[in-house]
């Protein structure tokens, strides 16, 4: 099967790829991270909201363009080439996805339109330990008279330190494993009772810890319905980790031009090094791993687009192929630059750095393949 992009979508990614090359460079994430700005730009915010990048998915009658993830995930593989600090991912895919698949009416109404302006920044609180475990919920929700009281922490909340609005996974029935009994709740960062720990992280982008001590939700910040939350969070999460596969091939593809070019001007011995070889193979494995890569990238995007039933596995084989190459091309990146790729002058190594966040997120390789099989019956 060919995936070609229509012209909309080329002209949508053409218009992307502009913007985080002369936006969004390099060299803008390590002036954050110099800065102690921990990933957080509020003009870079104004200007994705300004080219209606947050509002990709969002239904045209709350503000957005329904453009379809398709074209979320061209803006996200440019965003991965310069490892774009953005609070996108979080807000215009996760956020935006999970009220339009599981919001109510009055949800909608109050929030979507925000977040295609991009007045609101969300962020999932979902996992609660070092790895990604969907249904190892252990945050309770204890029924009180209208609403329930949310006890509990999060750990590691992508974005979480700049987000205006929390969705939170809580238990309201069983115990952590169960997959029925999770709930979703829309949590304000001002609610009472909830604190927020930044977290400067190793590849500059931020995250936050969660502490949720008594924090009193209404019945109308129930996302979804009670106790069957797992059934609105695995299509979320399938979209997340497309899109977090999108982004880690643009960061691998931008590593891998970076080894490319290096290559090819580099000497040794009065030699260029790509004339070696060895390096010759190895490179030519580093390409063959990035076009099975986008294959399936393109594939689990164009499965969303057009409602197909093979998302989630789609979705799974993605990520996983994603956080395997993004893996060995930021490793082959910083080997085959030899001394100089060790320096932090350098920017193989926050290709690196990045590539070892965007592995994890969402669920690593192993998580994926192990979910690829399950769902096909292994």
């Amino acid at each position: 099967m060919t995936f070609v992009l229509t012209e909309d979508q080329q002209m949508l990614r053409d218009t992307a790829m502009s913007f985080a090359r002369d936006t969004l460079p390099v060299t803008h994430l390590r002036e954050l991270r110099d800065s102690g700005a921990n990933g957080v730009d509020p003009m870079a915010r104004e200007k994705l909201a300004e080219l209606g990048f947050f509002g990709v998915l969002i239904p045209e009658e709350h503000g957005g363009s329904d453009f379809g993830l398709v074209g979320m995930g061209q803006i996200l593989e440019a965003q991965g080439r310069t490892l774009a600090a953005t609070p996108l991912l979080q807000t215009g895919v996760i956020g935006a996805s999970a009220l339009t698949l599981g919001g109510s009416q009055a949800q909608k109404a109050e929030w979507l339109a925000k977040i295609a302006a991009g007045e609101v920044l969300t962020a999932l609180a979902l996992d609660e330990g070092a790895h990604h475990n969907p249904a190892g919920v252990a945050t309770e929700a204890e029924r009180d008279g209208q609403g329930y009281t949310l006890t509990g922490a999060k750990r590691y909340v992508p974005d979480g330190h700049q987000a205006d609005l929390f969705i939170i996974a809580a238990r309201t029935h069983g115990e952590p494993g169960d997959s029925h009994g999770i709930s979703l709740f829309l949590v304000p960062k001002d609610a009472v009772g909830l604190s927020v720990q930044a977290l400067n992280t190793v590849d500059s982008h931020g995250a936050a810890h969660l502490s949720l001590d008594g924090v009193h939700v209404d019945d109308a910040q129930l996302l979804g319905d009670a106790d069957k939350g797992l059934d609105l969070v695995e299509p979320v999460l399938d979209r997340a980790a497309i899109a977090q596969a999108c982004e880690a091939l643009g960061s691998a593809q931008a590593a891998f031009d970076m080894t490319l070019e290096y290559l090819n001007t580099r000497k040794q011995f009065g030699q260029l090094i790509g004339s070696f070889q060895a390096l010759q193979h190895r490179a030519a494995k580093l390409f063959t791993e990035l076009e099975m890569t986008r294959s399936c990238v393109a594939a689990a995007l164009s499965a969303v687009d057009e409602k197909a039933n093979t998302i989630s596995e789609l979705a799974s084989l993605a990520k996983a192929r994603a956080s395997e190459t993004v893996h060995l091309v930021s490793n082959e990146c910083v080997q085959m630059h030899g001394g100089i790729g060790m320096t932090d002058a350098h920017d193989s190594g926050l290709y690196m750095k990045r590539a070892r966040v965007q592995e994890a997120l969402y669920g690593g390789a192993s998580f994926h393949r192990d979910r690829y099989a399950r769902l096909n019956g292994y």
